[in-house]
């Protein structure tokens, strides 16, 4: 005898849309959640990736010519206005401007070096804000997505026990309906994470190259512009072949 063909199954009847009618008004909310989260994370992303770009940029253009200008203020307006490394070079002339105006008692080298170290660690600090919400987004993300994934179980085992079947069918659509809510708060995740150590490694990469730039100003300033960085010209003739 044939055996009987198994009930065809509605495939269509399981996903996203099954898990949020199964999960009902709590499922929305931790969605919408994690969708707020995931845009935030991006938003940041991009953002911050715009800005660390532009400095790297502008560091770039810091060469020999700026540095030969007749002085700092020259080279200054050689940057673009409201950049990190014009920021810089501004408050090293506004504190030996300051320090005219003051009784010497401290000297001249720890007034710019505190002034400088200021400046360096406010442009640090700008460029850190909004990783924060990074490191929020990927720690917490899914443990939100888990708690839907906990009430659509919930809600599922209810549904089961009230019908009073608990097959394998019954169990394992609701169920697997239940963990799509895990596997989007680990997508929303993953992106935030890695956005944030890759923004974070570049952001170190950049305090050190503003930090040696602030350290030549400082050097330029206490001497009078008489110690500033040196650049070698690259020799585009290729060495003459050695003879054996």
């Amino acid at each position: 005898m044939a055996t009987p063909a198994a009930p065809a199954v509605d495939a269509s009847a399981y996903g996203l849309t099954g898990a949020l009618q199964q999960g009902g008004a709590p499922t929305w909310t931790v969605l919408i959640i994690l969708v707020l989260m995931s845009a935030a994370s991006w938003y940041v992303i991009f953002t911050k990736l715009w800005e660390q770009q532009r400095v790297l940029s502008q560091g770039r253009q810091i060469g020999a010519q700026f540095w030969n200008a007749i002085s700092l203020k020259d080279a200054a307006k050689k940057l673009e206005e409201n950049t990190a490394y014009r920021q810089i070079v501004e408050d090293g002339l506004e504190a030996e401007d300051q320090y005219g105006k003051i009784p010497n008692a401290i000297d001249q080298h720890e007034w710019l070096n505190d002034s400088l170290e200021r400046s360096v660690g406010s442009i640090n600090s700008r460029l850190g804000s909004g990783l924060a919400i990074l490191a929020t987004v990927g720690a917490t993300s899914p443990f939100v997505g888990l708690f839907g994934t906990v009430n659509g179980i919930y809600g599922a085992l209810v549904q089961i026990g009230a019908s009073g079947q608990a097959s394998i069918g019954k169990v394992a659509g609701p169920v697997g309906e239940a963990l799509i809510m895990t596997s989007i708060g680990l997508a929303v995740a993953v992106p935030a994470v890695l956005g944030y150590n890759w923004l974070n490694r570049r952001n170190r990469t950049i305090a050190e190259r503003i930090g040696s730039f602030a350290i030549d100003v400082h050097a330029y300033l206490v001497s009078g512009g008489a110690v500033r960085p040196t650049f070698k010209a690259i020799s585009s003739q290729k060495p003459a072949p050695t003879k054996h």
